[in-house]
C-alpha cells in the first residue's frame, strides 16, 4: 500500500491495547505516515475504533461527534478509583437481591439529557493538564459536570452482582461514570467490568477489521481491503456532484455559493449542515452550510478541501 493512502479504516480493538497502539499497528502494517483515531477507547475495552488515514485526518471534527453505542457489563458492589477493573478498589458492599425491575427503574433515571462528571482518571484537561496525570500523582481532581445525552439504555441481562446494559449515547459520555452513578443510586457502588463499543455514528463494529490480524503477514492487504474511500467517509452527509471547472476552482481556494453548490442537485433539501462535493467519484470538499430559505440561498460557513 502506498504511504499517501487516504481513507477511513474501522478496527475492532482488542482488550489490553490502547487506541494509539492500534494506530501504530496500522502505520507499520501499511506504511502509512499520517494516521489518527476519531475517539479513543480505554485499554480494558474492546470494539470499534475509527481510524483516519492520510487526508481523512482532516475529517476528524466530523467523525468524532456521532452517537455511540456500547455493551457494558457492570459489577455492582465494588467501586474502583478508575471506575473500571484496572483501578484500586475503594469500596465493597454486599449486593442485595435486586429484581430486574429495580435495576430498570434506576436505569430510567439516566435517560435523556443529564449532567455527568467525568472520571478523575480521564483525558479531560484540568488547568492545561490531563486529569489522569494528576490523579496518578495522588492529587485531588475536581471536574465540572458536563451535559450528555443518553438516548437509550436497556437492561440486557442480570447475573448478580453483574448486570449487562446496552447504551446509545452522545459523544463525550463516559460509561465508567454512568456505572459509578448507577451504583451510587442503587446504594451499593459499581464499576464497569467490560465495555465494548458497537457503533460510532453510522459505522458498525461488524464491518471492522480485527486488530489482532493487522500485525500479521497479511496486514497490509487487510487494511487495503477494509479502507473506506474519502468519498464515502461521511455517509450521512448528502452528496452533490459538481463540474470539473468548479472542482478545479475550489481546489484553488474558491469558496462556492449556495446557488453553485445546489444547482441541479435533486434530493438535497435546504437545511444547512454538511455537504460532500464530488467530481467523478472523488471527494473535492466537505462544506458546512448555513440554512437559507431555499437551497440556492444557503451560505458556506466552513470548507475542507481534498486534493
Amino acid at each position: 500500500m502506498k504511504s499517501d493512502v487516504n481513507g477511513v479504516l474501522l478496527v475492532d480493538k482488542d482488550a489490553g491495547e490502547t487506541s494509539f497502539d492500534v494506530v501504530r499497528k496500522v502505520r507499520r502494517a501499511a506504511g502509512v505516515r499520517k494516521a489518527g483515531h476519531a475517539g479513543t477507547l480505554d485499554p480494558f475495552s474492546t470494539g470499534l475504533v475509527v481510524l483516519m488515514l492520510g487526508q481523512a485526518t482532516r475529517l476528524s471534527q466530523y467523525l468524532m461527534f456521532g452517537n455511540k453505542r456500547y455493551l457494558a457489563t457492570l459489577r455492582l458492589g465494588v467501586e474502583t478509583e478508575t471506575y473500571d477493573p484496572e483501578g484500586r478498589i475503594t469500596l465493597e458492599r454486599e449486593v442485595p437481591s435486586f429484581s430486574p425491575e429495580d435495576v430498570e427503574t434506576a436505569l430510567d433515571r439516566f435517560k435523556g439529557e443529564i449532567e455527568q462528571v467525568p472520571p478523575a482518571f480521564s483525558a479531560v484537561h484540568v488547568d492545561g493538564k490531563r486529569a489522569y496525570r494528576l490523579a496518578r500523582k495522588g492529587m485531588d481532581v475536581e471536574l465540572r459536570p458536563r451535559r450528555v445525552v443518553i438516548h437509550e439504555i436497556r437492561l440486557l441481562s442480570m447475573d448478580l452482582p453483574e448486570v449487562t446494559v446496552d447504551v446509545v449515547c452522545s459523544p463525550g459520555t463516559y460509561l465508567r461514570s454512568l456505572a459509578f452513578d448507577l451504583g451510587r443510586l442503587l446504594g451499593v457502588g459499581a464499576h464497569v467490568r467490560t465495555l465494548r463499543r458497537i457503533s460510532s455514528g453510522s459505522f458498525h463494529v461488524g464491518d471492522a477489521v480485527p486488530s489482532g490480524r493487522i500485525a500479521g503477514s497479511g496486514g497490509a492487504a487487510l487494511v487495503e481491503q477494509g479502507l473506506i474511500p474519502l468519498a464515502r467517509a461521511l455517509p450521512d452527509a448528502p452528496e452533490v456532484h459538481v463540474s470539473e471547472a468548479i472542482a478545479a476552482r475550489i481546489r484553488n481556494g474558491y469558496k462556492p455559493k449556495g446557488e453553485e453548490i445546489f444547482r441541479g442537485a435533486s434530493g438535497v433539501s435546504a437545511r444547512g449542515g454538511l455537504v460532500r462535493l464530488l467530481c467523478d467519484g472523488e471527494l473535492i470538499a466537505v462544506i458546512e452550510t448555513a440554512p437559507g430559505p431555499q437551497k440556492s440561498q444557503e451560505t458556506t460557513k466552513n470548507m475542507r478541501v481534498f486534493h
